[in-house]
């Protein structure tokens, strides 16, 4: 990366973890320098001004220095404008921050995906209740971080007939390949989709039953293809909570 200094870059703490007695070490998701290891020198301190301020899924301005891989956290100031998450939506945020620790390369910019990341903590932070709306949350920004980091082809037209798809008919999605429609012999793992369906996740309309439903199978697919079927910690505590 350029420059030994960058001032009041726009990001969020994705993770961090104790450092010494008094230091922490953060994971930080920024804007226009993507993901960034930041030692914040004496954050642990009881009177330290950065104490307060380095919370997750709070929106931040972070300025830092250095040239090494871990560079060095010189000040950080809260915006505001996000109420904290709580309960679903809290375990979802996690969920969402370990899907980009896993996903993305660090000092990798993706300035889109940091939007979308932003928005999706808002969206979270507005809901009071589990239901279809957390999944209506979560599945368009799985589809952009799939997108963004090229694991995820084009959803509305058949890689083979190069052509729409079709209500009605039934696909799937093949491995570094696409859509393409369904045959009785493809494996039994690879999720069915409607054309419909498809088509709708493609234009970011997740409000149907049906498309929620065979979304979610794509998205875990996709992921598990990428992930190498890791479990993911947050997901599967979700999982376990819907069980009792």
């Amino acid at each position: 990366m350029a420059g030994t200094r960058v001032l009041d870059e726009p990001g969020f703490v994705l993770h961090s973890i104790p450092y010494k007695e008094t230091s922490l070490i953060l994971d930080v998701f920024t804007r226009s320098h993507g993901r960034l290891a930041l030692i914040a020198k004496g954050a642990k301190r009881p009177h330290s001004s950065l104490r307060p301020v380095l919370q997750r899924f709070q929106p931040l301005l972070i300025s830092w220095s250095g040239k090494s891989e871990l560079r060095t956290l010189t000040k950080s100031e809260w915006v505001g404008g996000s109420p904290a998450l709580v309960g679903d939506a809290l375990l979802c945020g996690f969920y969402l921050n370990e899907l980009l620790v896993k996903f993305l390369a660090r000092e990798d910019a993706y300035e889109s995906l940091y939007d979308h990341y932003a928005e999706t903590v808002y969206a979270l932070s507005q809901i009071e209740s589990a239901g279809p709306s957390i999944e209506q949350t979560l599945r368009p920004f799985e589809l952009a971080l799939l997108r963004e980091t090229g694991y995820a082809a084009a959803l509305d037209h058949c890689v083979e007939t190069r052509s729409q798809l079709i209500d009605g008919e039934r696909y799937v999605y093949q491995p570094e390949k696409g859509i393409r429609p369904w045959q009785p012999d493809d494996p039994s793992h690879w999720p069915v989709l409607e054309g419909s369906a498809l088509r709708a996740m493609a234009q970011g309309d997740f409000s149907g039953s049906e498309t929620l439903s065979q979304s979610k199978q794509l998205m875990r697919f996709l992921l598990g293809i990428h992930l190498q079927d890791q479990t993911l910690t947050t997901r599967q505590i979700l999982i376990d909570l819907k069980k009792i």
